[in-house]
């Protein structure tokens, strides 16, 4: 081989090696050769020295250190005498590749975030519903009341925050009930009770011992107005009306808010204090649909409009009139006004032939024989004259 700086330039067309380059290559194939002359030993001490060993394959492959595997620490056996504990019912069971992993003690110094699967299953307890203010005013000191669930019925009908509401409960603590139960809003419901216990519970107090119960017509029924087919959807249907018919006094009697036997005074104070608390009061006398109850609800109108129609009658007669008594014969003659001459002779003529006939009548006597007065000459009649009729003139406008 020949290794000369000269030839090895030309060998070299794209200049990538110049001389110097190409001189270092040269001395390093040398270098090359001299060491496998020398032997193992020499080449052995000298190749730290030449790093290209490796590159060549020359340097002899060092062993490599044996690799020494820790052990996994397992835990120690659970001794015989130790006592039993049940597993808790709610936590599950780790599984064994948890038990066996190295990652253990890492997991258990956490048991907030292992917790977090278990508690992400168990359901959402729905909260408590929040009742409202009326619903709390409304205790079992004034009222027995128990609460309804919601209702949402077709066409608009039903309401929340229901209550049925079956007695009331007055001062002295007696209980007025209500017959049948009525299913009211809370705030109809409120207003009723604070009327018994405030205004009806007194004014019965002087009747008969006191009120005993109320007698409900209606109440809760889905219905339209006055129950005709179509018609605007009643406050009965939202459970914001009752109609009251009567009230039961401790005596056993009962006083009919409609019954015009009933004193007018009392009814009348009855009037005044419905329509002093409800916003529609409906009688005798609003329409023929109320002439035997009394109707109460607390509908919102435009700028807080109230309507109250409740006619009280006055009390029927307890004697029929009776028919005017026939004249007594033994009375004086009536006095009539004297008819004047205008009168006369506006009168309707009587039929010529009726006339004549009342005249030759006139002039017998009952035998059939002629009067006196019929045979002298009726001058009276020649002297009067005969009235003529006047001819309408047309008038032309």
């Amino acid at each position: 081989m020949n290794f000369s700086a000269e030839k090895a330039s030309r060998k070299w067309p794209v200049g990538a090696f110049r001389r110097g380059g190409a001189a270092m290559v040269t001395a390093a194939a040398l270098l090359l050769c001299l060491g496998m002359q020398a032997g193992p030993a020499e080449a052995a001490r000298r190749a730290p020295s030449f790093p290209w060993d490796d590159l060549f394959g020359t340097r002899p492959q060092r062993p490599h250190k044996a690799v020494r595997r820790s052990a996994v620490p397992l835990p120690k056996p659970r001794p015989a005498q130790a006592p039993t504990h049940a597993p808790a019912a709610t936590e599950p069971e780790p599984p064994a590749a948890e038990t066996q992993s190295p990652a253990a003690p890492t997991e258990a110094a956490r048991p907030s975030e292992r917790a977090k699967p278990v508690e992400a299953a168990k359901p959402a307890e729905p909260a408590a519903p929040q009742l409202s203010a009326c619903r709390q005013a409304l205790t079992e000191e004034i009222a027995i009341a128990p609460s309804v669930p919601d209702i949402h019925g077709a066409g608009g009908c039903g309401g929340e925050d229901l209550v049925r509401l079956e007695a009331i409960v007055l001062a002295d603590k007696r209980k007025v009930a209500v017959k049948p139960a009525a299913i009211l809003r809370c705030k109809m419901a409120a207003a009723v009770v604070d009327w018994v216990r405030t205004d009806i519970a007194p004014l019965a107090q002087s009747l008969g011992g006191g009120i005993s119960n109320l007698d409900n017509f209606d109440s809760f029924e889905c219905r339209g107005r006055n129950r005709v087919a179509g018609a605007q959807l009643s406050e009965h249907g939202r459970a914001n009306a009752l109609d009251v018919r009567a009230l039961g006094l401790a005596n056993g009697k009962s006083i009919s808010l409609t019954d015009r036997s009933v004193p007018r005074d009392l009814r009348e104070t009855v009037l005044h204090s419905v329509c002093a608390r409800f916003s529609t009061v409906l009688g005798p006398g609003s329409d023929w649909y109320h002439e035997d109850h009394i109707h109460l609800d607390l509908i919102e109108r435009r700028n807080n409009y109230r309507i109250c129609q409740w006619n009280v009658d006055d009390p029927l007669p307890q004697v029929a009139p009776l028919l005017p008594a026939e004249r007594p014969e033994e009375a004086p003659p009536r006095e009539v006004a004297a008819k004047s001459d205008a009168s006369k002779t506006d009168a309707p003529r009587i039929d010529q032939g009726k006339a004549d006939h009342g005249k030759s009548d006139a002039g017998k006597k009952p035998d059939g024989t002629k009067s006196d007065d019929a045979a002298a000459p009726d001058r009276s009649a020649e002297t009067k004259t005969q009235p003529t009729k006047k001819r309408r003139q047309s008038r032309r406008f």
